[in-house]
């Protein structure tokens, strides 16, 4: 049976050739013991340090012996952008490289576990869900010496919201509530929503999260404005400023709570009035829904005579003395809940103009 050749390493036939030449070297000057102790142990150590050198020489040619021994018969220039969109005035970056490749013989790519079935390596996906992410992989090929080269990858991604959408806003709706806190949504093109920050000048303005943020300006009259800030692969964007005008909250209007329903006048049953504990205000138009508290309020009674029976309640809820003249009411009686007092969020007081009817069914 063959014996098998054991390949010499560069190391080894470094070591062995200057093996060689000390033996000659002996050979042909050979010194006296005293020479050999002085001399003689100054050339081992010259040569126990070259081979040293040699060695740490080989072994970093050992460790780039992968970049050189792979076939290649292909060149090909690419622009490889730190990113594809841009805004205006922005700096593009990219690398500028020449590649070579071996057509002969093709990679192995993996990505997330899996093998890529592309023999020209192009790799695609469908996009998930909003936000960023990554994903990763290796390449293995096979080099001059049969063995595998095995080089890990990882590539960052950011997936946007597609812009499906129109926004249209009135130019005279741009209001905010003092006092109030007015929810603010801020989405700005081609940046992730945890990206953008916002500041707000004459008032609070506080963040949720998402894009969602929350301001409250602390004065009627006086404009407000926003700045919107942007960052986007380590850059800062400033956007222009959003101006906001600031006014009072409306008036609410006063209603009695019927379960989910809101009572604001006309026919109601004795005994859902009897049933109800006092009365409530909000602003409640289809598109807010702010409630008020109720500091006060008087309800008019009439008797049998047409003269006013005026009681005031100290609160929201009626009184006891109202309730007494509540079961006195028969049948297509009326009285009147007026000069209702309510503060808002905003700390103003009101006095709501308008006065309640109640038919008794």
């Amino acid at each position: 049976m063959a014996i098998k050749k054991r390949p010499v390493s560069p190391r080894q036939k470094m070591i062995n050739l200057m093996y060689v030449i000390l033996m000659a070297m002996l050979a042909l000057n050979t010194p006296t013991d005293e020479e050999f102790g002085v001399k003689g142990k100054s050339v081992v150590e010259k040569i126990k340090k070259s081979l040293a050198d040699d060695g740490k020489k080989s072994d970093e040619e050992k460790k780039n012996i992968d970049l050189v021994e792979l076939n290649v018969n292909e060149l090909d220039a690419f622009v490889i952008p730190e990113k594809t969109t841009l805004y205006a005035g922005e700096r593009f970056n990219s690398h500028v490289v020449m590649a070579a490749i071996d057509s002969t013989q093709r990679p192995e790519i993996y990505v997330n576990g899996s093998r890529l079935n592309a023999e020209n390596g192009r790799y695609s996906f469908v996009a998930g869900g909003v936000g960023e992410h990554q994903f990763g992989g290796y390449i293995l090929m096979k080099g001059k010496n049969g063995e595998m080269m095995r080089r890990n990858f990882v590539q960052k991604y950011t997936v946007l919201p597609v812009p499906n959408t129109a926004t249209v806003a009135a130019d005279l709706m741009n209001v905010l509530y003092a006092g109030y806190a007015n929810p603010i949504s801020i989405s700005v093109p081609g940046v992730p929503a945890n990206a953008i920050s916002a500041t707000m000048t004459g008032g609070s303005f506080v963040a949720k999260g998402n894009g969602h943020f929350v301001a409250t300006p602390s004065a009627v009259g006086k404009d407000v404005t926003i700045h919107v800030t942007a960052r986007d692969k380590g850059q800062v964007r400033s956007l222009p400023p959003f101006v906001f005008h600031v006014r009072k909250l409306p008036d609410p209007t006063a209603y009695i709570a019927m379960g989910t329903d809101r009572f604001r006048g006309g026919a109601l049953s004795k005994g859902a009035l009897m049933g109800a504990p006092g009365i409530h205000a909000a602003i409640d138009d289809g598109l807010l829904d702010i409630p008020f508290k109720v500091l006060g309020f008087e309800t008019v009674f009439f008797d049998n005579m047409g003269n006013a029976i005026p009681l005031a309640s100290a609160g929201s809820n009626f009184s006891e003395r109202q309730r007494e003249e509540f079961r006195k009411l028969s049948r297509n009686r009326r009285f009147y809940i007026s000069h209702i007092k309510a503060v808002g969020p905003d700390g103003i007081t009101r006095n709501l103009p308008a006065a309640m009817e109640v038919i008794v069914r």
